[in-house]
């Protein structure tokens, strides 16, 4: 039995995670957790999924619940809860009001579900990835944070359709923060097993240009649209099922430092690492040039004075 609990579960993300999560049949249950006033939406949803779930003939069990005690045994808890990001707010904007939640939800996985794997997806996530950390007292390799996973598979589609290739043929990672302090590692990109700097001799690509819309991608779909919510929720899903299948991928998500990469300590932060049934199994280490680990840092003292500031508020 696979099971995975989603806090924040009638929120957009929370409620198309579980879906997607569903569809790809390697879940048995799906706790979709929700303040009590929200309990008849969580039933309302999955009545929903269940609907469509029976064109496919997938038969996860979806269990609508506002009761701690429900999410009792889950191999992962996955927090989404928090106030949503709106358009023309930064990430950061949101990291006080945030923290609180998440940490009173780490506080309650760590007693209702302590050998569980604690996914974040609330914003400012690398903040919130430390919070959740210390909130729980989980070790460092069963808290992660969704990262700039997202991220790098957005950067990964803009090369693919920039040059009319098949985006499995590039190859190509962000790291850092999610949010502004995003360090895309174009050192390191390939296409076609080609570093990016020998393809771009004869392709005609706007690199600048590529990493300004990648900064800028989700508000500029909150714009558009009110929200994101496919692109991250394929990406949560993603994860999840590279965990419980204990696939071993490589993909890049928030965790704790303690010096793995350029000696960055006492903060989380977007890394490539190995994904395994028990959480993250190894940090992989990153060859950056000069340019690269400048912005890295930069990243680091960015998050890490954000993660202090909502520690203090704590205390307030």
């Amino acid at each position: 039995m696979v099971k995975v609990s989603i806090l924040g579960a009638t929120g957009v993300i929370g409620k198309n995670v579980a879906f997607t999560l569903a569809r790809a049949d390697t879940v048995d249950e799906i706790v979709l957790f929700s303040r009590p006033e929200s309990i008849d939406k969580a039933k309302g949803e999955s009545y929903d999924m269940y609907d469509a779930l029976a064109a496919e003939d997938i038969d996860c069990r979806l269990s609508p619940s506002s009761d701690y005690n429900d999410i009792v045994g889950s191999d992962i808890v996955l927090i989404t809860a928090g106030t949503p990001r709106q358009e023309g707010m930064s990430r950061m904007d949101l990291a006080v009001p945030n923290a609180q939640i998440v940490r009173n939800y780490a506080e309650k996985i760590a007693e209702y579900a302590p050998d569980s794997i604690i996914l974040i997806a609330t914003n400012p996530v690398d903040v919130m990835t430390t919070i959740a950390l210390e909130a729980s007292g989980f070790k460092k390799s069963r808290v992660i944070g969704i990262g700039n996973h997202l991220d790098s598979l957005r950067l990964k589609a803009y090369f693919s359709r920039q040059i009319n290739v098949n985006s499995s043929e590039v190859h190509t990672r962000v790291i850092g923060e999610h949010g502004e302090h995003m360090v895309p590692l174009l050192s390191s990109t390939t296409i076609g097993g080609i570093p990016l700097k020998y393809f771009l001799k004869s392709v005609d690509m706007d690199v600048p240009r590529l990493i300004k819309r990648l900064r800028n991608a989700g508000n500029t779909i909150i714009s558009k649209k009110g929200a994101t919510e496919y692109g991250p929720a394929f990406a949560i899903s993603n994860l999840i099922s590279t965990i419980i299948t204990d696939s071993h991928k490589v993909l890049t998500v928030s965790t704790y430092l303690d010096g793995q990469i350029e000696d960055v300590s006492g903060v989380s932060l977007g890394v490539p690492v190995v994904l395994s049934k028990k959480g993250i199994a190894m940090i992989v280490p990153i060859h950056m040039n000069d340019y690269e680990k400048m912005r890295f840092k930069e990243a680091a003292e960015s998050v890490r004075e954000v993660t202090e500031e909502v520690k203090k508020s704590f205390d307030n």
